[in-house]
């Protein structure tokens, strides 16, 4: 019998803020499976649970906002190393806010 394995899925979305950082810039560098920095930024005036993304030290958004408060928590406290980001999708003929999707996924520790 084949035992139950949990998804290591969390969540997928378009990177928010794209258009504003310098996502344009690392494009080309972008593709399916290549792995994103997840950089809590607590001390953000707009969103004290922001999470932006990297890529070579080059920030390309953040997750969005309806979506980062369990992964601002778990870092709050020290948990980032739980965490991969990858890209999905990259789709530079879209508009900038839907050019790249990406999913977090809980890392698998066994």
């Amino acid at each position: 019998m084949k035992s139950y394995e949990p998804s290591r899925h969390l969540i997928t979305f378009h990177v928010a803020g794209f258009q504003h950082w310098d996502g344009a810039t690392v494009l080309s560098k972008l593709s399916p499976g290549c792995q994103l920095d997840l950089v809590p930024e607590f001390d953000n005036p707009h969103d004290p649970e922001a999470i932006a993304l990297y890529i070579d030290g080059v920030k390309i958004g953040y997750v969005p906002a309806d979506k980062n408060g369990l992964i601002s928590t778990l870092a709050f406290f020290g948990h980032t190393g739980v965490f991969e980001c990858r890209v999905l999708q990259v789709a530079p003929e879209k508009d900038p806010w839907e050019q790249v999707r990406v999913g977090i996924y809980v890392v698998d520790a066994r």
